[in-house]
């Protein structure tokens, strides 16, 4: 759209912002329309009306997603924080806040294990939640469809639509059974020979936490397969506590385990692998006092994670 074509006379309607506003934070048409409750066409026919009043080309439309043009990013900045607090004015007078729970997804051990003691006391305090267990990717998705408040996410979160907290760093540590480890006593990162023909539990078939452990420790592929793939990782510290083999665990999920000498770390590299977990929640979307108490909670609970 060049410059010298008309433009469209009279203020801007809301709507159409709100709209613009929703396709430029997620990248995408269809994921708009999912966010915002409209049908993709509608979502289409709004960004080309605000496009004819402005003038202006606000996307470039591509095989999959859009690309926001300059004028769509200068556009943003400015519409954001007044339509953020509109709605967020909105939203106060529609909600019942004292009635809705608070919807918090995230991986079932992390959840387990640290997030919902965390929280323990906010339930005590009438607090409600409801909460789903399932993979960071699946998670994400559901938050920018509105599906959840807050996701705690062992990976980043990609696009506008979403904003991310550095929650905290989970260790990984190597760990067997009293008996494979006194069989392993010689295991040195430099030479990790010993584990060769020695069992592998891992939480899926292509073994993404073993293979960052061994990358990181012992500088080299990982090319032995899964002889169990368990996709729960306190079945598999259950697991290996019975001798099934070793496996690479958060090593917040194996510490209680690793005291009593259920389990035995295999190393301590003074450089262990870590993996940095962030508290996800959607961008420009008002934050009952429940869903402010559970974030900051996490938040504060976090530090001595």
């Amino acid at each position: 759209m060049s410059e010298g074509e008309a433009q469209g006379s009279g203020p801007v309607e809301l709507g159409l912002l709100r709209t613009f506003l929703a396709v430029h934070r997620t990248g995408s048409f269809t994921s708009a329309a999912r966010v915002l409750g409209l049908a993709q066409p509608t979502v289409t026919g709004q960004v080309r009306a605000l496009e004819n009043h402005l003038g202006r080309q606000l996307f470039e439309r591509l095989p999959r997603g859009a690309a926001a043009t300059a004028v769509a990013d200068e556009l943003a900045a400015e519409v954001a924080g007044p339509l953020d607090a509109l709605a967020a004015v909105a939203e106060r007078g529609t909600r019942r806040e004292d009635d809705e729970p608070v919807r918090l997804g995230g991986p079932a051990e992390l959840l387990g294990e640290r997030v919902l003691p965390a929280l323990a006391p906010l339930v005590a305090d009438e607090t409600r939640l409801w909460v789903t267990t399932g993979l960071a990717d699946e998670l994400l998705e559901g938050l920018r469809a509105g599906r959840f408040d807050l996701v705690v996410s062992a990976i980043r979160p990609r696009g506008r639509t979403i904003t991310a907290t550095t929650l905290a760093d989970e260790e990984f540590v190597l760990v067997a059974g009293p008996a494979w480890a006194e069989r392993l006593g010689g295991l040195t990162p430099e030479d990790p020979g010993a584990l060769a023909g020695v069992p592998l539990l891992t939480y899926a078939e292509d073994l993404p936490i073993a293979r960052r452990y061994w990358r990181h420790v012992f500088g080299r592929r990982l090319t032995a397969p899964a002889a169990v793939v368990i996709p729960d990782l306190r079945a598999q510290a259950t697991a290996v506590a019975a001798g099934a083999g070793v496996a690479v665990l958060p090593r917040y999920l194996c510490a209680g385990a690793l005291m009593s000498g259920d389990l035995i770390a295999l190393l301590e590299p003074p450089d262990p692998p870590i993996n940095t977990l962030f508290l996800a929640e959607r961008a420009g979307t008002a934050r009952s006092a429940h869903h402010a108490r559970v974030r900051d909670r996490l938040l504060g609970a976090a530090r001595d994670w």
